[in-house]
């Protein structure tokens, strides 16, 4: 048996921790693994290109444990009412190679996406940073919020996004939250005064959201939208007079924002900063970018901690996935299961019969 958990189930073990809690833990979890990145089984992951999108697998390990996520993109999604996004994970036993955990990964990486970015934004953005800039509000944006709020205190937002109907989305949404929304005509007044500017757009194409003139010295840009080869969100200028932060070089140099510079351009991976072996931003007058793509170690944390909290609070189900012969050797005997059930009964009713 093996343990399984819905989006309904996750949503109602954040319910039980408490939201703001749950963030907290989870960056807990991801500053963790961050810290002992060297145990960890790594390579850029594999990606399957299509015209309408891509379906990528996303595997990593440590001693104890391997995880994968199977994650698509499909930007064109929303024309079929379908999401862009769906995922889903698994962890298992590296000892026995038994899966222990499958669990519903939309919205788990939605939460990760939105927390990993809290935790470069805590050690790369200046520590005054308040308001923050969201440009493009689809499925992920809420998050973003949400994760900026419970880890930075960011209280203050200057949206915008091409679809009104999205604004109107996120403000439902962001209604109860406590947090100042001011909806703003473009991109460039969107990102003006703004401390921290997540880009989060869908688009699966060579786009420029923010060029070398709409950022401000001192800003942390939070470029999340740009996350496979041929799909962009920021100027080529803004980049090469920024410091830029990543979460695997390997993957990003494919992937992100980076791929527009030379293969040699230096970045810095985020584990350097979390060790202290590395600087963060080098001035209050530096721009720093966190070149986010998505990494696998990020979803074994998830998956670490959607572990934790099923046992925890108890939530979710055992399903029966597995082939369990009562003969290991014997995997063979399963196909006649009706065979021994009906040799179970003509032996009752012959004994019946007897007596």
């Amino acid at each position: 048996m093996v343990a399984f958990l819905s989006a309904r189930d996750i949503a109602r073990i954040v319910g039980e921790v408490g939201a703001r809690r749950f963030w907290r833990r989870l960056v807990d979890y991801l500053r963790q693994d961050f810290a002992r990145w060297d145990v960890f089984e790594k390579s850029p992951r594999y990606a399957n290109h299509s015209p309408r999108g891509v379906i990528e697998l996303m595997p990593t390990s440590d001693a104890d444990a391997f995880a994968f996520k199977f994650v698509n993109g499909h930007p064109g999604n929303t024309q079929f009412n379908l999401q862009t996004v769906v995922a889903f994970g698994a962890m298992a036993d590296v000892t026995t190679g038994y899966p222990t955990l499958i669990a519903d990964m939309t919205l788990a990486t939605a939460f990760r996406t939105g927390a990993t970015s809290a935790l470069a934004a805590a050690h790369l953005a200046r520590s005054d940073s308040k308001v923050m800039a969201l440009i493009g509000l689809g499925a992920q944006s809420e998050f973003q919020a949400c994760a900026f709020n419970a880890v930075l205190g960011v209280d203050r937002l200057r949206v915008f996004d091409v679809d009104p109907e999205a604004i109107d989305k996120f403000e439902r949404n962001m209604a109860d939250f406590g947090l100042t929304i001011v909806r703003c005509a473009d991109a460039r007044s969107a990102a003006f005064g703004a401390d921290i500017v997540t880009t989060i757009t869908a688009d699966k194409k060579l786009a420029t959201i923010l060029t070398d003139d709409m950022v401000a010295p001192g800003v942390h840009i939070n470029a999340v939208g740009g996350d496979c080869p041929g799909k962009t969100e920021l100027a080529r200028e803004l980049l090469l007079r920024s410091e830029i932060f990543v979460e695997y070089a390997p993957q990003t140099r494919i992937e992100g924002e980076i791929q527009q510079l030379d293969p040699e351009h230096p970045v810095t991976e985020l584990r350097e900063v979390l060790a202290g072996r590395r600087p963060g931003r080098s001035s209050s007058e530096a721009i720093t970018i966190f070149d986010s793509v998505g990494f696998a170690v990020e979803d074994f944390s998830m998956l670490r901690l959607l572990r934790d909290l099923a046992w925890e609070t108890g939530v979710g189900r055992k399903i029966d996935l597995l082939a369990e012969p009562a003969n290991p050797k014997d995997l063979f005997s399963l196909l006649h299961p009706l065979d021994a059930e009906q040799e179970d009964i003509a032996t009752l009713i012959k004994a019946g019969q007897a007596a």
